[in-house]
């Protein structure tokens, strides 16, 4: 899958490699890891990079309050990656393991069962959207000239729902399937015909917010377009073979998959709303510190995110080198590649933490219009804590990977609402209404991913996750018992 030869990609391996030598890993355990770690990451900085930069033409080419509408629609949009997350998350579990297994027969009925999954849970949120999307913003803001510009982009933008949960189930199965390069290619390719979409509607035909809106939803339809032809196929011109061909004619209805996609996927999806919900209270205890700390607080976001994206790699990874080494009834292996995984996950977001800790000031000036305005002291110091956290969520991350992958994914839901809601945001609170003052701040970041992560891999360490994986096994790995 490593067909080009990719800074990036060396960067890590290098990072396992030395992890090898030092006997903290095993070195093709670390080389397995790496080539389905990268691609993820690239695809997720594109995905960032994509929102970024149509943000900045919305602003450039409406103004301010344009971008504020489309702010205020982003958690909304946000659904529809914890909808499609749940069920890929259901998915990559079942597809893995039955790779593993090599029982074909069943992971297509995964793929079809998580693709019906996915429209049915997704048409309702499209019509709420596209019928109330000035009442949905207005819960959010008084601004009028917000509350347009928001409705305008909401109600286009949830067109695009069903297809951006439909992308990531198809690019769960091609993980799962040991191919991570081929999802690369699909998904940020989409993210850069975005970017030129957007270009030529929001300025080329004066779209606005609406053209920001349509161009998300075309590239999604776009990329749902490529991963039906080649999942139908087993190949897509000017990619290549896919690793798994599915029949679209198949049965798409089936009790016991569509039961074992709900219950591994309903906490995964949980999971990611968390995120989602927790972006309401947050900004609202922000505004009691002033205008400067929220601005602050958005930088440091935006600089964590990039440190967090080598974990949507290992990840993803675990998830799929755990699942297919439980399909084959290989538990030795399966916890070896989750032991190992988080190793290496902890060093490569301690080497970032470490160098974005060193550049910090100079790295938060980018962020800001003028160096000398009040949140760049405040955004240094957020970024400080961001770097401990980080490491943290490291471990969090990559421990939920296992559980991902044997369908214990109730856990790593609950450790994720406890450090936000119970710990995080109450921090935060106590931060903007007492003495504590920034460090409430500090250490609600921290909260953040220290909770998560020592849940995480306590529940990995109970070997739980394996009795689990059990009943979520291919017939044909239970015949082999």
């Amino acid at each position: 899958m490593s067909r080009v030869p990719n800074p990036l990609r060396l960067l890590i391996l290098a990072v396992g490699l030395g992890l090898a030598r030092a006997g903290l890993i095993d070195r093709e355990r670390a080389v397995q890891t790496t080539v389905l770690a990268w691609p993820r990451i690239v695809t997720g900085i594109a995905r960032m990079s994509k929102s970024a930069v149509d943000v900045a033409m919305v602003g450039v080419a409406v103004g301010t309050s344009a971008v504020a509408g489309v702010g205020f629609a982003g958690p909304f949009w946000g659904l529809a990656f914890a909808i499609g997350g749940g069920v890929a998350g259901g998915t990559i579990a079942l597809v893995s393991q039955r790779y593993g297994a090599e029982a074909y027969d069943e992971l297509g009925l995964a793929v079809r069962s998580s693709t019906l999954l996915v429209v049915v849970i997704s048409t309702p949120v499209v019509a709420v959207f596209w019928l109330f999307p000035a009442e949905l913003i207005s819960l959010l803001s008084s601004n009028e000239r917000a509350i347009d510009y928001g409705a305008q982009y909401l109600r286009v933008v949830s067109l695009g729902i069903p297809f951006a949960g439909l992308n990531l189930v198809g690019s769960r199965v091609l993980v799962g399937a040991d191919d991570s390069y081929t999802a690369m290619q699909v998904r940020a390719g989409g993210a850069v015909a975005n970017i030129g979409l957007n270009a030529v509607l929001i300025f080329g035909l004066g779209q606005g917010v609406v053209g920001a809106a349509l161009g998300t939803v075309l590239s999604n339809v776009a990329v749902t377009a490529a991963f039906a032809v080649g999942l139908c196929l087993g190949r897509f011109p000017g990619i290549g073979a896919f690793p798994v061909r599915v029949d679209p004619t198949g049965p798409y209805v089936d009790t016991e998959t569509v039961r074992d996609l709900v219950t591994i996927g309903l906490p995964v999806g949980g999971r990611n709303l968390v995120w989602v919900v927790a972006e309401f209270p947050m900004l609202g205890i922000l505004d009691l510190f002033g205008e400067n700390t929220v601005a602050a607080f958005v930088i440091a976001r935006r600089i964590w995110g990039l440190m967090n994206t080598p974990g949507w790699g290992f990840g993803l990874a675990s998830s799929s080198l755990v699942g297919q080494a439980l399909g084959q009834n290989d538990e030795r292996t399966a916890e070896a590649y989750g032991r190992d995984i988080i190793r290496f996950a902890v060093a490569t977001y301690l080497i970032s933490a470490v160098l974005v800790a060193v550049f910090a000031e100079q790295i938060v000036v980018l962020f800001a219009d003028d160096p000398t305005s009040g949140e760049i002291p405040i955004a240094i110091d957020l970024v400080y804590a961001a770097c401990v956290a980080v490491i943290f969520q490291g471990v969090a991350g990559a421990a939920a990977g296992p559980l991902d992958a044997s369908g214990d994914t109730r856990v790593p839901f609950a450790s994720q609402f406890l450090g936000m809601f119970c710990c995080s945001i109450p921090l935060a609170y106590l931060g903007a209404t007492t003495a504590l003052g920034y460090w409430g701040l500090y250490l609600a970041f921290v909260a953040e991913t220290t909770v998560p992560a020592a849940i995480n891999y306590w529940r990995f360490r109970t070997d739980k996750w394996k009795t689990i994986s059990e009943s979520y096994r291919p017939d044909a790995a239970v015949a082999d018992d």
